[in-house]
């Protein structure tokens, strides 16, 4: 018999000791077997006292779940089974530690894949089988395994060889007799075995490089087994292959060693693609995660070395530095007060830690109190003519607003510096008052800063956080100094009539300090907590009207009233200002476009009767976008670097030598190809828009004549420049949104025009009177028009006045005894409220009573009382220039308001008849004894 090659039965012992015993076992057994042979007895006579691997015929059945055992290497399972358990421990005593491992088959519809759980179902199914169950379970071939070791119920199994499994011997445990597999006999030398081998080898050796685990399979494998041969070379690649257990089971099952080569060639190969996949994974990774912590170690060693040549310090030194050089510029203007704060927040940075929250709060904290200017004030121009220049500039009329700047500028120049003033400018929508405060800034040579307080509803817009809320930052006030860089800045406050209260608190009672010239030199904002001098801020506020101002803000204010312009100032401004500005915003040259004074006019009065000027603006740039498309669609063009529409006619001969015209539109000029074509003068032609359309010179044959016609066709396609006028006006902005005011040319018994105020600017109204029924004591009054609760007052006030007066004129007349009358003041839509009709609703009253109208183009208001006392009314200027529009003559005024209408301008005095009456008994003369009394 030849030499066997022995596997160690002890994992415990030394390698020397192993080998020692292995080879003492194998001249034990060839001694044995000499001796058989010389004798000529068989060798099983002598029955040897260790029992070979080869020796067992019958073994006990271990179950393997997740992978087949095999040849070589170990395997450590767990024996719930507490029976089978104390047989491999009897087993192992007697001296034969061997038991065979058998893969168990997956039941039936399930996916290999699939890994389960150590606590599955699956897992506790195959330990509660039992005999024959068990044994349908296992894979015939599996493995002869030597017990290594048993701690517990963990069991230690070495493969030694292949078994299949023949019939069932025992259930429980399952013992079962086996026959020991070998291999079929192939040739070592073939070609193809070599090469498989190779090429097994080669990628296992690209395999084992990467994985350190697998080097240990490798050392540990070659202690037991020896050498490498075929058959034990596919077995170790298979085994320490990372593919699933069907395909580990097939191997283990294949006794052909060249398909067994193949197969383990197939799962190595797709180990190293799995291999090659993880190298990337863990390179995409390592450079995602290593990326950031490489920048951060470059960027921190670069602060480190220029720390070191002392080019840079830490981040909390150059903060420190750089807050100290803002504030060293302005240390002699700054107060100290303010240097003190930021020493201590300088002192108190230093000590914080960089990533503290509160290393933040100081350091925001110090870079508003760093960069505000302190002491810091822009030098004003005191040149009141500069100023009277840079105002008429940008806006015409506004007369009072001008005056109160020149005044504030020359009270400036007399004193050498300024002082700081609240102005508010009170008017309807559209005249100015937030842009006149620009202009304002511009004259003084002052920054400009604006901010709308409509709708504002928080205290901390005006006052600032406090510094411990997150996201805190300081008032409007404070943003306005850092953003304009100087102490004396305008600041215009706009819709301060519009500001909200909410649950923040009211800010209108936070303006109070700001707004107040006695506290605003030591403002206090929540988050700076440090006072701050605004007595040099010039504050200019806007509001449509003053009623809404609470009064104690009211009070700190200086009102100037802008009541709006009349039809000469609106000319003016839409003239010079509006149709100038709207003409090149749209791209039009002043030659393509001529808007007239008629149609200026009747845009004003028929389209724009507000006291502003906004809606005028809005219809001119209606009209002018208008005119723009039609331009456009004539094929002009005013871009520079393209050309026009270019009209051409030519003239070409035909067969019979007559001349035909030939007209044709291109997008270029066309390349004169002819000298003496160029020579010929270009068309030209009367309104024409610029650039005016040219055209290619007409040349004709020979002896044509009839070139004067040719031009004068062409000259037709030209574009005539667009002329706006009163005739036209309706197709560039619609129908008429207002009509005449004035209904009658002389007024009927019982109507009079009266004068009122509205948001708008002034406006006529007429207040008729009818007689609805007579009869004995029937006396009574009914009023319409949607009146409000004041006018209805002043009405009835009328009514018994005027049942007064004519008891003293004619005593024997019963008309308001008897009579049941009807008031009525158009228009029905418009709510009407305030007292100013009561002169207006007596006279109305007193006309239909005595049958006599009222004098012509006469216009009245004034509140009355029921002693018939006139009482001063508001908005002079307004109804002045609404008496105006309507072409009335005479206008009755209160007597209280005469200074009032002496204040106004020239331009809206100019024409009209004024009486200013303190009783009714001198609007009666005016009204009805055509007497006049003439301012």
């Amino acid at each position: 018999m030849g030499r066997r090659a022995r596997f160690c039965s002890s994992s415990s012992g030394s390698d020397s000791e192993a080998a020692a015993a292995a080879a003492a076992e194998a001249k034990a057994e060839d001694a044995v077997a000499a001796e058989g042979e010389a004798e000529g007895k068989p060798s099983s006579a002598i029955v040897s006292t260790n029992p070979r691997p080869e020796d067992f015929l019958s073994v006990i059945a271990l179950p393997l779940p997740h992978r087949p055992l095999f040849p070589g290497f170990y395997m450590p399972i767990y024996v719930k089974d507490q029976k089978l358990l104390q047989a491999l421990i009897e087993n192992r005593k007697r001296s034969a530690p061997y038991a065979g491992a058998f893969l168990v088959k997956d039941e039936e519809g399930t996916d290999p894949s699939i890994v389960a759980s150590p606590d599955s179902s699956d897992n506790k199914t195959i330990d509660s089988l039992k005999g024959k169950e068990l044994l349908k379970r296992l894979h015939e071939v599996g493995t002869l395994a030597q017990i290594t070791s048993i701690q517990g119920d963990q069991v230690v199994l070495l493969g030694h060889r292949r078994l299949r499994i023949t019939e069932m011997v025992e259930e429980d445990p399952l013992t079962v007799k086996v026959d020991h597999l070998k291999e079929n006999t192939y040739n070592k030398d073939d070609d193809v075995i070599k090469a498989t081998s190779f090429e097994v080898i080669s990628t296992l050796r690209e395999v084992l490089k990467t994985s350190s685990l697998w080097k240990d399979h490798v050392q540990t494998y070659i202690q037991h087994v020896g050498d490498f041969n075929y058959p034990r070379l596919a077995d170790f690649g298979a085994a320490i292959s990372g593919a699933n257990k069907l395909l580990c089971q097939e191997v283990l099952e294949e006794l052909d060693v060249d398909k067994r080569l193949k197969l383990t060639l197939e799962l190595v190969k797709k180990d190293m693609e799995i291999s090659k996949l993880q190298q990337a994974i863990a390179k995409a990774i390592e450079e995602k995660i290593s990326g950031d912590q490489r920048r951060y170690l470059l960027n921190e060693q670069l602060k480190a070395i220029k720390k070191e040549l002392g080019l840079e310090t830490d981040d909390k030194t150059a903060l420190s530095e750089k807050f100290r050089e803002r504030i060293e510029a302005k240390k002699d203007k700054c107060p100290p007060h303010v240097l003190q704060v930021i020493e201590e927040e300088l002192t108190k940075l230093q000590l914080l830690e960089a990533s503290s929250s509160e290393f933040n709060v100081t350091r925001n904290y110090l870079d508003w109190l760093t960069v505000l200017p302190w002491g810091n004030y822009s030098n004003e121009n005191f040149g009141v003519h500069h100023a009277q220049q840079i105002l008429d500039e940008d806006h015409y009329g506004l007369s009072d607003v001008k005056e109160r700047i020149l005044e504030f500028i020359a009270v400036g120049k007399l004193r050498g510096t300024s002082q700081g003033k609240i102005i508010c400018l009170s008017g309807p929508p559209g005249v100015g008052k937030t842009s006149i405060g620009r202009s304002i800034a511009r004259a003084l040579n002052r920054q400009f800063y604006r901010f709308s307080v409509g709708g504002l509803a928080d205290v901390a817009e005006i006052k600032g956080h406090r510094r411990t809320y997150v996201g805190a930052m300081p008032g409007k006030m404070v943003q306005c100094l850092k953003s304009v860089g100087t102490a004396n800045p305008l600041v215009l406050i706009d819709e301060i009539d519009k500001l909200g209260r909410g649950h923040s608190g009211d800010p209108a009672s936070a303006l109070l300090e700001l707004l107040d010239p006695e506290q605003n030199i030591n403002f206090l904002d929540h988050y700076l907590d440090v006072p701050i001098d605004l007595s040099k801020v010039l504050f200019v506020c806007t509001a449509n009207v003053i009623d809404t101002i609470p009064n104690p803000l009211l009070d700190r204010m200086e009102i100037i009233s802008i009541a709006g312009y009349i039809t000469d100032e609106k000319m003016h401004i839409a003239r010079d200002y509006l149709e100038k500005n709207t003409r090149e915003a749209c791209g039009i040259k002043p030659e393509q476009v001529e808007v007239t004074d008629a149609a200026l006019l009747a845009l004003i009065e028929n389209y724009c009767r507000e006291a502003g000027v906004r809606n005028l603006q809005k219809q001119i740039e209606k009209i002018y976008r208008k005119i723009a498309l039609q331009l456009v669609r004539q094929g002009v063009s005013n871009e520079p670097a393209l050309e026009a529409v270019i009209v051409t006619a030519s003239v070409e001969p035909t067969d019979d030598g007559s001349a035909t015209i030939v007209k044709d539109e291109k997008l270029n000029d066309p390349a004169v190809k002819d000298p003496e074509e160029a020579k010929e003068p270009s068309l030209k032609e009367t309104l024409v828009t610029e650039p005016v359309l040219s055209t290619d010179t007409l040349s004709t044959p020979e002896g044509n004549k009839d070139t004067d016609g040719v031009k004068e066709e062409a000259a037709d396609k030209a574009v005539k420049k667009v002329l706006i006028n009163s005739s036209n006006l309706d197709d560039f902005v619609g129908k008429p949104v207002f009509h005449a005011e004035r209904i009658y040319e002389q007024t009927p018994v019982g109507v009079v025009m009266g004068l009122a105020w509205t948001s708008m600017g002034g406006s006529t109204l007429y207040i008729e009177t009818t007689k609805v029924e007579e009869g004995e004591g029937k006396g009574a009054l009914v009023m319409t028009g949607q009146l409000g609760d004041v006018m209805k007052e002043s009405a009835q006030i009328a009514h018994t006045v005027s049942r007064a007066i004519l008891r003293d004129r004619e005593p024997d007349n019963q008309f308001f005894a008897n009579s049941k009358l009807h008031l009525h003041v158009p228009a029905g839509a418009t709510p009407k409220d305030g007292p100013s009709a009561g002169c207006t609703m007596i006279t109305s009253m007193l006309s239909l009573a005595m049958g006599k109208p009222a004098r012509k183009d006469l216009a009245m208001t004034g509140e009355v009382t029921l002693t018939g006392r006139i009482l001063p009314i508001g908005g002079v200027k307004e109804k002045a220039i609404a008496a105006r529009r309507s072409s009335i003559k005479t206008i009755i005024f209160p007597a209280a308001n005469k200074r009032d209408f002496d204040e106004l301008a020239a331009n809206v005095k100019e024409g009209l008849e004024v009486h200013f009456v303190d009783t009714y008994s001198e609007i009666y003369k005016i009204a009805f004894q055509n007497e006049t009394e003439t301012s």
